[in-house]
């Protein structure tokens, strides 16, 4: 059986915390900026946890599960 691979979209865009939560970030904050407020942008910088309802594919598709 040859090895199981991660996919390396889900490998660069997630990151596990210590408390094993997955980081990522927010979307909407690489062009057409000049229509969106400085709060919306400010806010779009930060990073977030993802959705507990999401959480089981990211880790298959981290080969975490």
């Amino acid at each position: 059986m040859p090895k199981v691979k991660t996919k390396s979209s889900a490998k660069k865009r997630f990151k596990l915390t210590g408390t094993g939560k997955i980081k990522r970030k927010h979307a909407f904050k690489s062009h057409i900026l000049t229509k969106k407020t400085t709060k919306q942008k400010r806010n779009l910088t930060k990073s977030t946890l993802v959705h507990p309802a999401d959480e089981d594919n990211i880790k298959k598709m981290l080969r975490l599960k």
